[in-house]
């Protein structure tokens, strides 16, 4: 069975008016989508489905815990979402009638909306662009940090043994 198959909202049997849907999210909802930079988490969603006569409007409400890896120790955080977003899906004569990014549009013809790849792109945007512990209020790794400097150092060393070229030897020695 296809984990994403919950998210697809039906619409059509709805009647105008407000709507309450509520979701979990875990590892599962991550792991279906490929390359992506939240490997595991616990997200409750709360999404709220106004029906007009033209258009859907969805708020949605989601709030949780990500677990991310640290871009400068490499060790595993957890990061607080806090994310109140609002998205627009109107409904098109024709399916190439799409000329604004933010607004979602459906042909007359759809029954159904999948909210997965909106919900995950908007939480994949709350994802700072350089992640690291301090952001969820801990303290790297230490012993990662002196490894990592401690071979910074060895690399600088081996860097400048190597840019010795020894035609510059009887300048450097003026220098001296």
């Amino acid at each position: 069975m296809n984990p994403l198959k919950q998210f697809s909202l039906p619409f059509t049997g709805l009647k105008l008016g407000t709507h309450q849907f509520d979701y979990e999210l875990d590892d599962r909802f991550f792991n279906e989508f490929e390359y992506s930079l939240i490997k595991s988490g616990n997200l409750k969603v709360d999404l709220e489905l106004e029906k007009q006569e033209t258009m859907l409007l969805l708020k949605f409400k989601v709030i949780g815990i990500v677990n991310l890896d640290c871009d400068k120790c490499l060790s595993e955080f957890s990061l607080p979402v806090n994310l109140y977003e609002r998205q627009i899906v109107k409904f098109a004569e024709d399916e190439l009638e799409s000329d604004d990014e933010e607004i979602i549009s459906l042909s007359r013809k759809d029954t159904e909306i999948d909210i997965s790849g909106p919900l995950y792109e908007m939480i994949n945007v709350a994802v700072p662009y350089i992640k690291n512990c301090e952001q969820a209020g801990k303290d790297c790794d230490q012993e990662m940090i002196d490894r990592l400097n401690q071979l910074s150092i060895e690399k600088q060393a081996q860097e400048n043994e190597q840019t010795s070229d020894p035609r510059w030897e009887a300048l450097n020695k003026l220098k001296k």
